[in-house]
């Protein structure tokens, strides 16, 4: 194997560590763990064959494949001593983890990764206020972000489509930081950080392939009083948020983000039609309703 290769290799472990476990490191989980991401994966791979209507037996992952096969005999061999004679991983078993994940091959997702989230860019702090944990905690999750540009002028010809953007909530285990990673197109993925304070959310993100920050600021009404009943599930947020577009103008987007069921949580970008019947009613009524959701920035 060339350093290029394991660099490779490295990245597909930190993915799954950290799309799994919330580590950002590969050295951070243990092999019992390891089995646990092949138990997930293959049930993934499972899953995805009974899809498909597939009558032969899924092709899945023996339990120690990640940990011996990659980590010990690969990763590990080459930290020790990398003049170490490596054969290559079976390109077909990564292409096997990446698919169910995602994506089209083992070589589309090294390509989608080039870059990695710098997520200490980011930061949203206030002096003197007490982060809301307990509605962060709430916001943690798998969620859908329905969202559209906001026109300069609300009389112009509305967008006949907008975006379903896959997204996560999660804290991260080494920082205690609540971070959101979201899908875009063509591979663009985003990261960014989400706070609390008192009834108000806000969220800093930026991408992995142009450096373009947005900003979402939303308010949950009376949401002190709702905490305190036990059985309250936070189901929907809508945001307002601003960028910077490529000729420096402040770009005012109303989005709506909508908790997902994980078992039917897709991780990449739709664009749908306003009619479509896969986008709730009352979203697609108020993404219409460019007047009372835009922002006065200037």
């Amino acid at each position: 194997m060339k350093k290029e290769d394991i660099l490779h290799l490295e990245k597909l472990m930190n993915f799954l560590s950290l799309h799994f476990l919330k580590k950002n490191h590969w050295e951070d989980v243990t092999k019992t763990e390891w089995s646990y991401i092949v138990t997930e994966i293959n049930d993934l791979i499972i899953t995805d064959n009974e899809e498909k209507n597939i009558k032969k037996k899924a092709d899945i992952l023996g339990s120690n494949y990640l940990y011996e096969h990659l980590i010990i005999n690969k990763l590990k061999k080459y930290h020790q001593n990398e003049n170490s004679a490596l054969s290559k991983p079976n390109l077909a078993k990564l292409s096997l983890i990446v698919k169910v994940l995602g994506y089209s091959n083992y070589i589309d997702f090294i390509n989608s990764h080039t870059g990695a989230f710098n997520f200490s860019d980011l930061r949203i702090d206030m002096d003197n206020a007490k982060q809301n944990t307990a509605l962060l905690d709430r916001l943690v999750g798998y969620w859908y972000s329905y969202n559209r540009n906001l026109p300069d002028n609300p009389s112009e010809v509305k967008d006949d489509r907008i975006w379903r953007s896959a997204m996560e909530i999660y804290k991260s285990e080494t920082s205690g930081e609540y971070y959101i990673e979201r899908s875009g197109g063509d591979h663009h993925k985003y990261f960014g950080k989400v706070t609390a304070y008192s009834d108000y959310v806000f969220i800093i993100m930026n991408s992995n392939t142009f450096i373009r920050q947005r900003h979402f600021i939303s308010r949950i009404k009376d949401i002190k009083e709702k905490l305190k009943n036990p059985e309250y599930k936070l189901h929907e947020l809508h945001f307002i948020s601003t960028c910077i577009s490529f000729n420096q103008e402040p770009i005012a987007l109303f989005e709506i983000f909508q908790k997902a069921d994980r078992k039917s949580f897709i991780s990449d970008s739709i664009s749908f039609p306003i009619d479509s019947d896969e986008i709730p009613h009352s979203i697609v009524k108020q993404l219409e309703d460019t007047e009372s959701n835009r922002i006065d920035y200037r």
